[in-house]
């Protein structure tokens, strides 16, 4: 009969910005544990959280584990038996161990002879039972940014568990974590029902959270806080600053919301609104207000955990710390306008970026070079701009406001900049560099934008890798392959005709007159990173493996032309009927011609059959108009082109004797058929085809 499941994990306030990631652990590693345990789940579980618990819910969940059935090797045949058939002391002990009679062994023939074998079924123990083994482990292993330990104990976790429910089927599953014991009670809400409240099954623990002034359920919760937030801001008509960010924080901060509405000093709205939003967002989760207009209020709405006593109390304190949040904001700003943005260009000379690859301003110095190196090729009539803008976007770490408000950088320096007089477009190209922030994240806006970003992303790669600092496994400090997919997705969507490899090997060379470091090692590793990440996002659209790399392995400069070599291929491979007959004639010749590593002249005088000659005209009548299709990116003409040598190739091979014993002979049509690999590899290496 199916079950239900309930695990509540009580603890002390769980950080904002960890129980997301908590509540999808929690049903992972549950998931994992009750599989590998053979436990049968049809209802599926889910888990939920707020700040002060975890909770995994079951349904319809097996009473027992499944049966098994093991299998057991024994002694070898030749011990377990004597001279006449009868089993020894080996095989009496092995029967009994196993729990089976002697005649229900069977003889098992490997490679190493003949052995004792038994067949039992194992009959799986009760579920409640196996719970209690891994419960404990599980809650063990639910990974955190920081843990900690408290009491004298060893177990760490990411707070304080003070409670556990563990309910199978109204029965409490028996274990104990962290010197806590499971049990069938729980808690509502810390200030506002705090009175322990005994559980019998999953729908009395829902009714008793509701009623205990706890919405389990984040969606539900969220939900509360938007209509909560938007009733307070009707009153004094105005609509709050849409922030999803903001909006999943203060969700994780409440059992139930209540909002509450604050004013501060019109004067203040003076201030750029970023650092106002910022002031309200980062420091105390308040959401900003604008009027029916979009212009920013001087309001503000708070989000409480608990209902007020008395409302104009807890107003009145929320509006004194955000007084003090502004009026340092304002001294800041006030501060950093008596100096223009462009004069800290110097001042990023006392920040050391990394200790290896020096100071801030070196680093501005080096992809400022790169960025102009890209400006020549793709904007060449912008390249003062271009110059401009990538020494102005990091003058704003070290202006009071970024400072106080790290998540501004980029932004301030572009409101910096447009104060100062800068042309707009080099404006937004100063926050504009730092997209996309994600992988999946907005990006640029400006082409200027996009060259600095893309030169900053490549100088930090190449900088890394060439001290050292590449990611291995989940490690990725520097978050490069994060700066290696912005880099392709810039690429890709701005259509930056960036010949990568070319790219790269600027990097490092200039990165080379400061520190020392093998270029051709750091240069072959970057393009590779790149190119398995290009990889990943292609096979993430369904293309298949075999045709990117096909091509990937031939040709990695330009992201636009391989895209559009790979699109012609599978239209090729779709429409060609003698595909598979065609990439089998090119992995021949792909084959044969292993050790031939330069195609030099071919002497037509020593060709003694007419399918050789007939295939070496064939080809010279296509060469150079494959090469033309190519330059001009007809790729697919190209390979119909190409595929005109599948007949002549198959006569060749059918009627010629390639390893001739005339060894200029030999060496002269290896040389002929590796004039006709160079021309395919043109387009892609079909020996990398699947057929």
């Amino acid at each position: 009969m199916g079950t239900e499941l309930l695990l509540e994990i009580g603890t002390e306030e769980i950080p904002a910005d960890y129980l997301d990631n908590g509540i999808r652990e929690l049903k992972r590693l549950a998931e994992s544990y009750l599989r590998e345990a053979r436990i049968k789940v049809e209802g599926g579980l889910s888990s939920y959280g707020t700040l002060r618990r975890l909770v995994l819910v079951g349904g319809d969940i097996a009473e027992n584990q499944a049966d098994a059935v093991q299998e057991m090797t024994g002694p070898p045949k030749k011990v377990a038996f004597d001279e006449d058939g009868n089993p020894t002391k080996a095989a009496i002990g092995f029967a009994q161990k196993q729990g089976v009679p002697v005649d229900a062994l069977e003889v098992l023939d490997t490679s190493k002879g003949e052995y004792l074998y038994v067949k039992r079924m194992v009959p799986g123990r009760p579920t409640i039972e196996l719970l209690s083994e891994i419960f404990p482990d599980l809650i063990a292993h639910i990974p955190w940014p920081k843990s900690m330990r408290w009491g004298s104990g060893e177990f760490s976790f990411v707070r304080p568990i003070h409670w556990i429910l563990a309910l199978f089927n109204g029965e409490v599953i028996p274990f104990e974590v962290a010197g806590v014991k499971s049990g069938n009670k729980t808690r509502g809400h810390r200030f506002m029902a705090p009175q322990i409240m005994e559980v019998r099954y999953l729908q009395d623990y829902l009714n008793k959270l509701r009623a205990g002034s706890v919405l389990l359920d984040a969606e539900e919760r969220m939900e509360e806080v938007k209509k909560a937030v938007a009733k307070a801001a009707h009153i004094i008509s105005g609509v709050p600053e849409q922030d999803p960010e903001l909006l999943s924080r203060v969700t994780n901060m409440v059992e139930i919301p209540f909002a509450t509405c604050g004013a501060f000093d019109d004067a203040y709205l003076k201030l750029p609104e970023p650092v106002l939003i910022t002031a309200m967002k980062e420091h105390q989760r308040y959401f900003a207000i604008r009027d029916r207009e979009g212009r920013l209020m001087p309001n503000f709405i708070a989000i409480n955990n608990t209902i007020p006593a008395d409302e104009a109390v807890v107003k009145r304190g929320h509006e004194r710390v955000l007084r003090a949040r502004l009026a340092d904001a304002d001294f800041f700003f006030t501060e950093d306008r008596k100096r223009p943005l462009e004069d800290r260009l110097d001042d990023l000379k006392g920040v050391i970026y990394q200790a290896d690859l020096g100071t801030s301003y070196a680093k501005v110095q080096r992809f400022t070079r790169l960025a102009e190196y890209l400006g020549e090729r793709i904007l060449p009539e912008k390249i003062d701009d271009i110059g401009l803008a990538a020494r102005l976007c990091k003058c704003d770490l070290v202006t009071e406001m970024v400072m106080e408000f790290p998540s501004l950088q980029g932004k301030i320096g572009e409101i910096y900049a447009r104060l100062d007089g800068h042309p707009e477009e080099i404006c937004l190209a100063v926050s504009d560099h730092y997209l996309p922030a994600q992988a999946d994240s907005p990006l640029p806006a400006s082409l200027i934008g996009s060259i600095v970003g893309i030169s900053d992303r490549m100088d930090t790669m190449v900088g890394c890798f060439a001290v050292g600092l590449e990611p291995s496994g989940t490690t990725d400090p520097y978050a490069l392959r994060r700066h290696a997919i912005g880099i392709i997705r810039i690429i890709r969507d701005k259509k930056v005709p960036v010949c990568l490899p070319d790219f790269v090997e600027k990097s490092a060379v200039t990165l080379a007159e400061t520190i020392s470091f093998d270029t051709g090692v750091v240069k072959e590793k970057v393009i590779n990173f790149i190119k398995d990440r290009f990889k990943n996002i292609l096979l993430s659209t369904g293309i298949s493996q075999d045709i990117i790399d096909s091509v990937l392995t031939v040709d990695f400069s330009y992201l636009d032309l391989i895209e559009k070599k790979i699109e012609a291929l599978m239209t090729f491979r779709e429409s060609f009927s003698d595909f598979e007959t065609l990439v089998t004639a090119f992995k021949r010749i792909s084959n044969i011609t292993k050790g031939v590593t330069e195609t030099g002249e071919v002497h037509t005088e020593l060709f003694d059959h007419k399918s050789e000659r007939g295939l070496w005209n064939v080809f010279l009548a296509a060469e150079d108009t494959v090469q033309q299709k190519i330059e001009e990116q007809k790729y697919l003409d190209a390979l119909n082109l190409l595929a005109g040598l599948r007949g002549p190739v198959d006569a060749f091979f059918s009627e010629v004797m390639v390893m001739a014993e005339d060894k200029a002979v030999r060496g002269n049509r290896l040389t002929m058929l590796a004039h006709i690999k160079e021309c395919f590899l043109q387009m892609a290496d079909f020996s990398k085809f699947a057929i």
